[in-house]
């Protein structure tokens, strides 16, 4: 059938509209837009990362648990501080997937599977990784891909409609129509592989540069590249490659290229590479890197007061580049990525079955936690307290074990635990949520009061934080306060995906004959500011009940369960 210029005109705007590796959405998530028809302004990439995260969390796709978001939240401003631009604002964020994979979206929003930690074997391939997104974001390649779309486009298209034409007088049948068109569709995929190739070079190549900067191994990125190619070259049988592998192409090419940019790093601040240190008993610890530039970077501390210190001390009491907090983030992750809590306890019991030897304190930390969820408080207790004697101030197993006492019934204990946690660590944000989670689980007006007054120190930076919002609504009502209980209600429901059902409970709040002028100032400007993402979904045809249909986990309560 001969092709028309609409088909022709058709066809070269879907090519064009439809990026790359792109995954599927859930069923009914929005199309929020593309950068590809206009470039955006700073202030529109922000908004429009907000509102990815927030369908992210309507469809309980993130990780929503206090102590991994402060690890990777600390771990990427660490590397942020280092990088090109240090001054542009930045969001990092874990999916539950175990698929490995991470992406970097508009307004500086990072994300990466939980896979990605559960295979990388350090911190710093995790840093190398997130390096290299972070790159993609301070080198404006969202914006410089829609930039070259809109250049490509018409010189293709006119290419396209001259070969039609041309086609059209000797094909009646339109075969070589068809051909022509599907030429000018394959050049125009072409050129879009070719500039994310170029884009992938520019990531590596600045990303390394960070990574060794931020007191990293650099070599890192090249063995996680070496390794997903392994699994490339392994897939056999049907086997599925990784997600990773096909939104991030890795070759020998680029692996090779990775090292030499690591070596040359290595040769020009010191040449020493690696070399081995001591623990303070004299015994031989992991070898670390001596880069010049890394060890200015962890003595001097980080760049802002409130980015994390580099010099925690490993599980195994090495000194080491990295947080220390690796290997019970990736325990963690387990545990939150798994099917459900039972099947993460099944799946400590193979791993300690197959490989006694390797099951590690990391390991037992894990199970211990994921049994504890499970409602076996004793022998959660058997397994965090021999931890908790050989790792002292370690403040994730402590608040394990106020947990724990708390899921017990061991409310005096549990109170005493997180007292001492909150004396250490009085703005630690994994802490306190936990710590008024249990207190509102007591249900009585003092208990949410107290929950009130943990709170509060997390007041004014909670405006964006979906967790706090639910933590502090729950409270405010035990204590009685049913206006800010209402105003926080809210917020949970926008911060989740739900912004009509916000805008209605607002509403109706506004309603009340009791609101004081702060009250009601402070209700009629969320109204205001809610408003138009509602009157935007609803012209998308996105109706309140779609907003219904994610799955019917509860992230927000995960880590306290």
């Amino acid at each position: 059938m001969p092709v028309s210029l609409r088909q022709l005109v058709l066809c070269v705007g879907l090519a064009l509209t439809v990026p790359l590796g792109a995954q599927e959405l859930p069923s009914g998530l929005p199309d929020i837009g593309s950068s590809a028809g206009e470039l955006l302004s700073p202030a529109q990439e922000q908004l429009y990362g907000e509102m990815t995260l927030r369908e992210l969390r309507h469809y309980q796709l993130l990780v929503e648990d206090p102590l991994i978001e402060a690890y990777v939240q600390n771990l990427g401003f660490r590397l942020v501080a280092r990088s090109e631009r240090p001054q542009q604002p930045f969001t990092f964020f874990t999916l539950r997937s175990r698929d490995i994979n991470a992406f970097a979206t508009l307004g500086g929003y990072i994300g990466m599977n939980a896979g990605l930690l559960l295979t990388a074997q350090s911190e710093d391939e995790v840093a190398a990784v997130l390096a290299h997104e972070i790159s993609h974001v301070t080198q404006r390649h969202v914006l410089r891909g829609a930039e070259r779309a809109q250049k490509d486009a018409l010189p293709i298209m006119l290419g396209m409609l001259g070969a039609l034409i041309a086609a059209q007088q000797v094909d009646a049948d339109g075969d070589a129509s068809q051909a022509a068109i599907m030429s000018g569709l394959a050049l125009m995929q072409q050129r879009q592989i070719n500039y994310t190739r170029s884009n992938e070079h520019e990531a590596d190549r600045i990303g390394i540069q960070t990574l060794a900067r931020a007191g990293y191994e650099p070599l890192a990125m090249a063995d996680f590249f070496a390794r997903m190619e392994r699994a490339m070259r392994g897939n056999q049988g049907g086997w599925q490659a990784p997600e990773y592998l096909r939104t991030h192409p890795v070759s020998t090419t680029r692996i090779s290229e990775a090292k030499d940019r690591a070596n040359k790093l290595h040769a020009r601040h010191g040449g020493a590479g690696r070399s081995c240190v001591k623990r303070a008993d004299g015994s031989e610890a992991e070898c670390v890197l001596t880069l010049a530039d890394a060890l200015e970077t962890r003595s001097a501390g980080p760049l802002n007061p409130l980015l994390p210190a580099s010099l925690a001390t490993s599980l195994d009491g090495a000194d080491t580049g990295s947080s220390g907090l690796f290997d019970l983030a990736r325990e963690r992750l387990r545990i939150l990525s798994a099917e459900s809590t039972a099947a993460a306890v099944a799946e400590y019991e193979r791993l300690r079955k197959s490989d006694p030897e390797g099951f590690d304190d990391a390991k037992r930390y894990g199970l211990a936690v994921a049994q504890s969820w499970l409602g076996q408080t004793d022998a959660a207790d058997a397994g965090l307290e021999p931890l908790a004697q050989r790792h002292p101030g370690l403040h994730w197993i402590d608040l394990a074990l106020a947990e724990n006492d708390h899921r017990a019934g061991r409310r005096v204990q549990a109170e005493q635990r997180y007292d001492r946690l909150l004396a250490t660590l009085p703005r630690n944000r994994a802490v306190i949520l936990s710590y008024a989670h249990s207190l509102s689980e007591y249900g009585t007006v003092e208990a949410g009061r107290r929950a009130q007054d943990v709170l509060r120190p997390l007041l004014g930076e909670g405006a964006n934080d979906a967790a706090f919002q639910q933590g502090f609504a729950r409270a405010s009502e035990l204590a009685g306060d049913l206006i800010r209980a209402g105003e926080a209600y809210a917020e949970t429901a926008y911060l989740s995906g739900r912004p009509e059902d916000a805008l209605n409970q607002l509403t109706r709040l506004k309603q009340r004959d009791d609101l004081d002028y702060y009250q009601r100032a402070r209700i009629d400007a969320r109204i205001a500011a809610i408003t138009p993402t509602v009157l935007e979904l609803r012209r998308r045809g996105l109706r309140p009940e779609d907003q219904q249909n994610g799955a019917q986990r509860q992230p927000l309560a995960m880590a306290f369960r």
